[in-house]
């Protein structure tokens, strides 16, 4: 059977993680991205890479990108960027498009345009992966985006015996708890009233500039 052909268009945290997947999957994989030291970064991981500018419908053109089984564009902020590139992508005839999208609006935008497949990493991934994770898993890091992660955090003796809803740690610190890992179980979507003890590990989601608060203000003392 034929190799899936892939082409991955940004190569921030998001894009780069579907880049090296895919290729340690054997996937041939044409890794994109503006940024010459993102390119290089990824050189020896994709199948090709190249220095490109996806807004340039001669340049995809040229890569022979309407060729690829299956093109995620993963460009992080630049919501223009990343619009203009679908379109490019849906005209030019490509078989199937996930975009990776910012925020609602821009997720609408890519809907009208014809996008198949629409990601939200940092909203969407969280509860998959919870949801998914076997007890004895050990999930360090896990990077979603450009700016979100999943983390795993040790809870500490200040955190011991209290709830959810009294620490209130999404109104302070916006970041969300998805699931608790405690010896050999794991509790997934975690209700307000559930306890903390210390000990346990924390799956945390949320912006890393938020996570690192959290765990400077609270976690570190």
């Amino acid at each position: 059977m034929k190799k899936k052909e892939f082409a991955v268009i940004g190569l921030g945290r998001f894009g780069g993680s579907v880049c090296r997947t895919l290729s340690e999957q054997g996937m041939e994989v044409l890794a994109i991205d503006i940024n010459e030291d993102k390119v290089n970064e990824y050189a020896s991981i994709a199948s090709q890479a190249v220095v490109a500018d996806s807004t340039d419908e001669n340049v995809l053109k040229s890569l022979g990108i309407r060729n690829f089984d299956h093109v995620i564009v993963a460009i992080g902020d630049n919501i223009q960027a990343s619009i203009l590139t679908t379109l490019i992508l849906k005209e030019l005839g490509v078989e199937k498009i996930t975009v990776k999208a910012t925020n609602d609006y821009h997720e609408k935008v890519l809907k009208k345009i014809g996008a198949d497949h629409i990601v939200h990493p940092e909203r969407d991934m969280g509860e998959r992966i919870a949801n998914n994770m076997i007890s004895n898993n050990v999930l360090d890091y896990l990077e979603l985006s450009d700016r979100h992660s999943i983390v795993e955090i040790v809870a500490n003796e200040q955190l011991h015996g209290h709830s959810l809803l009294e620490l209130d740690i999404r109104a302070k610190y916006g970041i969300n708890i998805v699931a608790i890992k405690r010896n050999n179980d794991i509790i997934v979507s975690p209700l307000a009233s559930e306890m903390i003890y210390e000990g346990d590990i924390l799956i945390v989601i949320g912006a890393d500039h938020d996570i690192d608060r959290f765990e400077n203000e609270v976690v570190g003392e």
